[in-house]
């Protein structure tokens, strides 16, 4: 049960405590970058973990706000990095749940004006949403260029392309009040190698929506609709038996909150433990949605209380 352990409350745990956790809960849900590997390095021991909950019957999916690749992609480097069980239907990126949002909640009858990369795009027409395509002369301005008819949509995801023109473009179709804003996800920015930092896809719209003078219905972590794209998938989910393990406090940890979840921060990513300790300290109740119920240094810590549990079982 939610909330049910003595030793729930931004602090870590091991042992024991770990395998407690893994026998009540019946469903993970795993951030990937940050948590599951660095870049085209699996964090050591998160496939020997995720393997082994898989097979012990529990339920794992990944929710990820990366909009850059489509699922079949992440598959692939799921099995290239040793996570050899893992399916397409457990995948949950933001660029796969902004395609159900369009197709499936507000079932868009018109194109879409994307703002992101050739993965978000793809993710799209698989789901027969048809999208603008992109082409303009390269001296071409705001001032000459075409405009397509028919956009019912704006979305924006990361767009390592980004040019003032398309920027610009998505000014001009959200002045309708009738065209949809969309963002995949608000991450504001994001790790590099040698303490430099990549803009995200929250910047991106941050812009936009200073121009048009419009807020962006956010699709990806911390929104509840990712855990409703879950839940219509897999039927009976039970917010009660599952566990958020996520790097990020400001979206993992949140969208555990908004859902009802219990969350666990792993240190092998953005977050660290003292700024949880921060935010539970803060005098504004706002703050203490971001802070975990459980804390790890890596998902790595689960595999000795795996092995508590085989002991157990002979």
């Amino acid at each position: 049960m939610a909330g049910a352990f003595a030793f729930k409350g931004c602090q870590k745990i091991r042992g024991a405590q770990i395998r407690v956790l893994l026998e009540a809960k019946d469903f993970f849900l795993f951030d990937c970058d940050g948590v599951i590997w660095h870049g085209e390095n699996a964090i050591t021991g998160a496939a020997k973990v995720v393997n082994a909950l898989i097979r012990r019957g529990k339920n794992v999916v990944f929710v990820t706000n990366n909009s850059t690749r489509p699922r079949e992609n992440y598959v692939n480097k799921f099995t290239r990095l040793g996570f050899t069980d893992v399916m397409l239907d457990q995948i949950f990126s933001s660029s796969y749940c902004s395609a159900l949002y369009l197709r499936d909640v507000v079932k868009v009858r018109g194109q879409v004006f994307v703002i992101g990369c050739e993965g978000l795009r793809l993710e799209l027409l698989e789901a027969g949403i048809p999208c603008v395509e992109e082409e303009d002369d390269p001296d071409a301005t705001i001032y000459n260029c075409a405009l397509a008819p028919d956009v019912k949509a704006v979305l924006v995801g990361h767009d390592d392309k980004l040019t003032f023109l398309k920027l610009a473009k998505a000014s001009c179709y959200l002045r309708d009040p009738e065209c949809l804003f969309l963002a995949t996800d608000n991450d504001p920015w994001h790790p590099l190698s040698g303490g430099r930092i990549l803009p995200g896809s929250g910047s991106l719209t941050a812009a936009l929506e200073v121009a048009s003078g419009r807020k962006a219905t956010v699709i990806g972590k911390p929104s509840r609709f990712m855990f409703e794209c879950i839940s219509s998938q897999f039927s009976g989910i039970d917010p009660a038996q599952c566990l958020m393990v996520g790097d990020r406090l400001e979206t993992d940890m949140l969208f555990g909150s908004n859902c009802g979840l219990d969350t666990m921060l792993t240190l092998t990513g953005v977050s660290q433990i003292e700024e949880a300790q921060e935010y539970r300290s803060s005098d504004l109740t706002t703050n203490h949605s971001y802070v975990p119920d459980y804390v790890v240094d890596t998902i790595a810590d689960f595999l000795p209380a795996f092995e508590e549990i085989e002991e157990q079982n002979d």
